[in-house]
C-alpha cells in the first residue's frame, strides 16, 4: 500500500514549468513524457529539462526537489553545479584575453612568480621508487584551463573527502595556487592531458592578479550582475537553501535515497568554511544557468540584450578545443570539439558531478539542460532523455509551417 501511494505521489508531481519570455512554448512535452516511468518508480527523484532551439523552448519541471517533503523541484530552486563553474572561470579569462590584458600563452609564472620552476614526479624502476625531475616547459594560463598542465585532480588540501576539504573547503585560490606550485607534477606540462580542478583554480589566481580584485567578484561583476543571474553564487542565503533541490542517490531498480551531503560539498554550504572555488563550487538555478549557456549561444550576448564577450571571442578560444593536435577536445573550462570536428554537429558546454550537464550549439542556435543532484547507480533515464531531445530537435526545426499558419513569430 505504501509503495502505490509513493508512485502516485511521484506521478503527480511530474509538471511543467512555467513557461518563460526567452524562448516561446514549443507546446510540447517530450522531456516530461520520457522521464514519467523513472519519477513515478522513484528511481528519478526530480530533474528540470530546458531544450531551446532557435527561439522556440520546451521547460519540464519532473518530481520533487524534496521527495521526504513532497516539495516539487521548479527551476528556481538552487543546485549545486560542480564542475559546470569551469565555464565561468574560462569566460572572465577569455574576457582579459579579449581586453589584451592576458595572453593563452603567457607563462604563469608571469602572474604567480611560484610557477617559475615546477617539478615532475617520475617512476625510475619497476620498484616504485619515484623521483623529481626539473619541468622542461613552461607552464602557460592555456594549459592550466584546457587540463594539459600536469596537475591532480585537487591539491593535497581538497583531496581527502574529509570535512575541512572538498570545494566548499580547503583554501582560497591564490593558497591553493601556492600548494601548486609547491607539488610535483604529474607530468611535464603541455605533454598530456589530465581532468584537474587546480589547474582552473590557478587560472582564476592569475585573474586575480590582472584585476585586482577577487576571482569571485570580479566574476559577479563583469558576468553575473549583466546578466542578471541573481541566484547564482557560492554561498547560498538560507532563504534560498529552504528550498534548494536535495542530493539523491541513485539504485538500481529501487527508489533512490537521500544523501545528506557528499565529502566533496559539505553542509552547511554558507558558512565560514566555504571558499570561492572555480574548479568547482558555485551553486545556481536552472532559470539562471540557462542565462549563462544562452550567451554563450549567442555568441557572447545574453536574453537581455547585454554583451559580455565579442562573437569572435566565443568562436575562437571557448566554442572550439584550445588543445594541441592529437589531444582531446577542450577549451576554457568547457568541453569543446576539435578544430577539424567544429561543424553543424559541434556542441560545447560542461557537466558536473551532481549529474547536472548544459551544452549549446551556437550555429543551429540550440541548447540542452539538465539539472539533477545525483551521486552514484545507473541512471537508465538517460537514452529516454537522448531521443526526447533528438524529437524536440526536429520538431522544432519542422515547425516553419504552423508557424506561419497560425501566425506565431519567433
Amino acid at each position: 500500500m505504501k509503495r502505490l501511494l509513493f508512485v502516485a505521489a511521484m506521478t503527480a508531481a511530474i509538471v511543467g514549468c512555467a513557461t518563460s519570455p526567452c524562448g516561446r512554448d514549443s507546446g510540447t512535452t517530450y522531456a516530461k513524457d520520457a522521464l514519467a516511468p523513472y519519477v513515478a518508480s522513484g528511481e528519478l527523484p526530480g530533474a528540470v529539462s530546458i531544450l531551446y532551439s532557435d527561439g522556440v523552448k520546451e521547460t519540464a519541471c519532473v518530481g520533487y526537489a524534496d521527495v521526504a517533503k513532497k516539495r516539487p523541484i521548479t527551476a528556481d530552486d538552487v543546485y549545486m553545479q560542480c564542475s559546470q563553474t569551469k565555464g565561468f572561470c574560462g569566460v572572465t579569462v577569455a574576457k582579459l584575453v579579449e581586453e589584451g590584458r592576458l595572453n593563452l600563452d603567457d607563462p604563469v609564472s608571469k602572474y604567480l612568480p611560484e610557477f617559475a620552476t615546477l617539478w615532475v614526479e617520475e617512476k625510475t624502476n619497476e620498484d616504485g621508487v619515484r623521483r623529481l625531475v626539473r619541468a622542461k616547459n613552461a607552464l602557460t594560463v592555456r594549459m592550466c584551463l584546457n587540463h594539459t598542465g600536469g596537475f591532480p585532480f585537487e591539491i593535497s588540501a581538497k583531496q581527502n573527502n574529509i570535512k575541512g576539504g572538498g570545494w566548499s573547503g580547503g583554501a582560497p585560490l591564490r593558497q591553493t595556487a601556492a600548494i601548486a606550485a609547491a607539488s610535483p607534477l604529474l607530468f611535464d606540462p603541455g605533454t598530456k592531458e589530465q581532468y584537474s580542478n587546480t589547474g582552473i583554480d590557478i587560472g582564476a589566481a592569475v585573474v586575480e592578479v590582472v584585476t585586482g580584485m577577487k576571482w569571485e567578484d570580479y566574476l559577479k561583476q563583469t558576468v553575473l550582475d549583466p546578466l542578471g543571474m541573481k541566484s547564482t553564487w557560492f554561498w547560498p542565503t538560507d532563504k534560498q537553501l529552504e528550498t534548494q533541490v536535495e542530493m539523491y542517490e541513485c539504485k538500481k531498480g529501487a527508489p533512490a535515497e537521500w544523501r545528506s551531503e557528499d565529502g566533496w560539498e559539505q553542509r552547511p554550504y554558507n558558512d565560514g568554511h566555504v571558499f570561492a572555488s572555480a574548479g568547482a563550487g558555485l551553486w545556481t538555478t536552472a532559470n539562471d544557468q540557462y542565462k549563462f549557456y544562452k550567451m554563450l549561444m549567442n555568441l557572447g550576448v545574453g536574453d537581455n540584450g547585454v554583451r559580455i564577450l565579442k562573437e569572435e571571442t566565443v568562436k575562437s578560444i571557448l566554442a572550439v578545443s584550445t588543445r594541441p593536435q592529437g589531444f582531446g577536445g577542450y577549451s576554457l573550462g568547457l568541453s569543446a570539439p576539435k578544430p577539424e570536428e567544429d561543424g553543424e554537429n559541434a556542441w560545447f558546454g560542461h557537466g558536473g558531478a551532481w549529474g547536472t550537464n548544459c551544452s549549446v550549439n551556437w550555429r543551429r542556435k540550440q541548447l540542452k539542460l539538465w539539472a539533477v543532484q545525483l551521486v552514484g547507480g545507473p541512471r537508465p533515464w538517460d537514452k529516454a532523455m537522448e531521443e526526447a531531445s533528438s524529437k524536440f530537435f526536429a520538431a522544432a526545426v519542422d515547425s516553419s509551417g504552423v508557424d506561419a499558419y497560425t501566425g506565431r513569430v519567433k
